[in-house]
């Protein structure tokens, strides 16, 4: 005698196995976290006599695990280049963009996005400054190589020069500004729930620098995306 709801399992089971091998077999998409410079804005310059600054960004991407150990880091720049008052860059667009840096965002870590904005004095060393930052741009530094601790992060310059040195870069950005040559400097820190859980699926962040080198004011109006993609293991990031 058949035992029909025993045989009617079985023959369940033998059409779902293939989709259950399926699933098992389908890898789990990792999450990224992407910083994206979008615009910038001269509103008011620090060389009022020669009406054009010479500037130039670097930024960053470091992430930590869900014991806030040092995961990865990632950096990137822009520049060297001359703005006028009252210029509108928009730094996705032209010959020039602003390239985007990506990186794994550790199962409950947390991502900090840091941008610094410099005014150049001596463009022949910020030329050569950025030419290495473009040769590790979106490179990631893995955590042998990424030695710092919270207590030695303070600021965003510091996460992005800690960040280059990491990556091989043989300097320290730090130690080659004066208070004059930072026009300003932006950190946003986010934990990886914080990302997965945004409807839209980035973060937007605007900033507003401004300060005053003798008797010339300036402002400059930054904004830059974070956002979150989800990609499949071995696949390249869009």
């Amino acid at each position: 005698m058949v035992n029909r709801p025993v045989s009617a399992r079985l023959r369940l089971l033998y059409w779902l196995s293939p989709l259950l091998l399926a699933g098992a077999c389908t890898p789990q998409l990792v999450p990224t976290a992407q910083l994206r410079p979008t615009q910038l804005t001269a509103v008011n310059l620090e060389e009022t006599v020669s009406q054009r600054d010479e500037i130039m960004l670097a930024y960053s991407l470091a992430t930590f695990d869900a014991q806030n150990k040092p995961a990865g880091v990632v950096n990137g720049g822009w520049g060297v280049e001359t703005v006028r008052k009252g210029q509108v860059i928009d730094l996705q667009a032209g010959q020039k963009p602003a390239a985007p840096i990506d990186i794994t965002v550790p199962r409950g870590g947390r991502v900090v996005a840091s941008l610094v904005l410099v005014e150049v004095d001596a463009y022949d060393r910020a030329q050569q400054l950025v030419d290495q930052v473009k040769r590790v741009h979106n490179v990631v530094a893995g955590p042998a190589s990424w030695l710092l601790t919270a207590a030695d992060v303070l600021t965003p310059l510091r996460y992005v020069s800690a960040g280059l040195a990491a990556s091989g870069v043989g300097l320290k950005l730090v130690d080659h500004l004066d208070d004059d040559d930072l026009l300003g400097q932006s950190s946003v820190d986010l934990n990886e729930t914080e990302l997965r859980q945004n409807k839209q699926g980035y973060v937007r962040v605007p900033v507003v620098f401004t300060g005053r080198n003798l008797r010339d004011a300036y402002e400059y109006r930054l904004t830059y995306d974070i956002r979150l993609n989800r990609i499949r293991p071995g696949k390249d990031k869009k």
